[in-house]
């Protein structure tokens, strides 16, 4: 899927001032998900995955995987994050982030609207039914898209997480390179605490990445 950052370019051109505006530089402190494994430990789980073709995806549905779910409260699953990932977040009675700054570091931009921000499934959720969740239970496929305990949810520009899609780190890994082995970490954790496969050009992709961590 093609980048699209039309919308952007005409959002800088009118509104600089307001709460759209995109900053192309990140907080010298940011929040962000559990910190994933460390790149050696992340290697020894890699090696412990059963590498396996994907599966298809006949039969998958967002909806067999329930995420935004509440948390507690009047608070879901993505506004948890939303106040996780960013730095001074209002939210309004219904727990709606109503301002706040988001920083992404996939491509290193802060965002000030929460409409700007996607929480991304780091292991999508259509990658994770080729690699073993069409087997799981709709409780376990729940736990896996609304999991904050591990690094498997984050706030991050909207149309980067767009193109990103379903694609694995074969496929697709964060423009900003200086990510790519927090990323791979994050991806293997989650891998491997849920027993999901990897296919070959996967763990390669991966293995690359984390030798050189």
């Amino acid at each position: 899927m093609f980048r699209v950052y039309a919308r952007r370019i005409g959002l800088l051109a009118g509104l600089t001032a307001l709460a759209g505006t995109a900053f192309l530089s990140g907080p010298a402190a940011q929040a962000a998900p559990p910190t994933p494994p460390s790149a050696a430990t992340a290697r020894t789980y890699l090696s412990e995955l059963t590498v396996s073709a994907e599966g298809s995806l006949t039969g998958y549905s967002r909806d067999k995987f329930p995420h935004w779910i509440t948390q507690s409260g009047t608070c879901n699953t993505r506004e948890v994050v939303l106040k996780r990932d960013g730095t001074n977040v209002v939210q309004d009675s219904s727990c709606a982030a109503v301002s706040g700054s988001w920083f992404s570091p996939y491509d290193n931009a802060t965002w000030q609207a929460a409409a700007d921000v996607d929480i991304d499934h780091v292991v999508p959720l259509a990658e994770a039914w080729r690699s073993g969740a069409d087997n799981w239970t709709t409780s376990k496929r729940q736990a896996l898209a609304n999991d904050l305990a591990r690094a498997q949810l984050i706030a991050v520009t909207d149309n980067v997480n767009q193109s990103k899609g379903d694609q694995d780190p074969s496929e697709w890994l964060p423009p900003v390179s200086g990510y790519h082995c927090m990323y791979a970490r994050m991806w293997v954790q989650v891998k491997h605490y849920y027993g999901l496969t990897v296919d070959s050009a996967e763990k390669s992709a991966l293995s690359g990445i984390l030798n050189g961590c």
